[in-house]
């Protein structure tokens, strides 16, 4: 798959990053340390990371090259390394946050209980994922890779479905962790339906386009755009509001 486009990521920069503020909210402010920001991005969520928690050491890591320079770029002070969060290396963290990251990463059963174990005694796993695969934005997409020529290519493109909430809850359990896990509905106000498009080329997209080539590529956009204005009807100002639910989950580590 290629490479994530920062630029392309910050154009909602706004939207995108106020879910990381209320998750990090309903973290105490005392007693952290050191922090991890898994999946960083181009940096926006490692800021308020910083902000939130100004005495802690705080680094992020991220896969993108580009969204590992335009984090560096934004935070100088702050330590970024390219690589794969499951992968982290260092000394263990008061905190973990993964926001809008690891929807992207199977086996959530194991994946989890793996990044709890890399804690500091009583410490936070501060999580957020998109829950939206079932809105028009995301079963449009399905929808159009099924009906076009690209049919077999697309065939069975998608991320993995989240666990359910109580699923989370008793992994968390078993964890010996105490947890929240809540969901909140954002209702994005874009500018049209063309923005939708551009939102989710920097994300959800980017599976069904890269394979195709340049022609089908645009063909596939202008039919999903088509399906999108039936879908969302323009408010009276004529922009679109933008259903996006969201998962979050936050557990502390029991003391050793």
């Amino acid at each position: 798959m290629s490479d994530w486009s920062a630029a392309r990521y910050l154009t909602f920069e706004r939207e995108r990053t106020r879910p990381v503020r209320d998750l990090l909210a309903e973290v105490p402010a005392e007693g952290i340390a050191r922090a991890v920001d898994l999946g960083c991005g181009p940096g926006n969520s490692t800021g308020v990371l910083a902000a939130r928690f100004p005495g802690a050491e705080v680094e992020g890591i991220d896969s993108s090259p580009d969204m590992i320079a335009a984090a560096r770029e934004r935070l100088p002070a702050l330590r970024f390394t390219l690589g794969d969060l499951r992968d982290r290396d260092g000394a263990a963290p008061d905190l973990m946050l993964a926001n809008a990251v690891l929807q992207w990463l199977p086996d959530h059963a194991r994946l989890i209980p793996a990044l709890g174990a890399r804690l500091a005694p009583g410490g936070w796993l501060a999580l957020q994922m998109p829950d939206n695969l079932d809105e028009p934005s995301h079963a449009l997409m399905r929808e159009v890779a099924a009906r076009g020529p690209w049919a077999e290519r697309l065939r069975g493109v998608q991320r993995d479905r989240l666990l359910a909430a109580e699923e989370y809850l008793a992994i968390f359990q078993r964890m010996g962790a105490e947890a929240e896990v809540w969901r909140t509905t954002y209702y994005h106000q874009l500018a049209g339906h063309a923005a939708i498009v551009d939102w989710l080329r920097a994300t959800g997209l980017r599976s069904f386009l890269d394979p195709l080539g340049e022609a089908e590529r645009d063909e596939f956009t202008a039919r999903y755009l088509e399906e999108l204005r039936v879908a969302y009807s323009a408010l009276p100002d004529g922009r679109v509001a933008l259903r996006f639910p969201r998962l979050f989950l936050l557990a502390r580590m029991g003391r050793a």
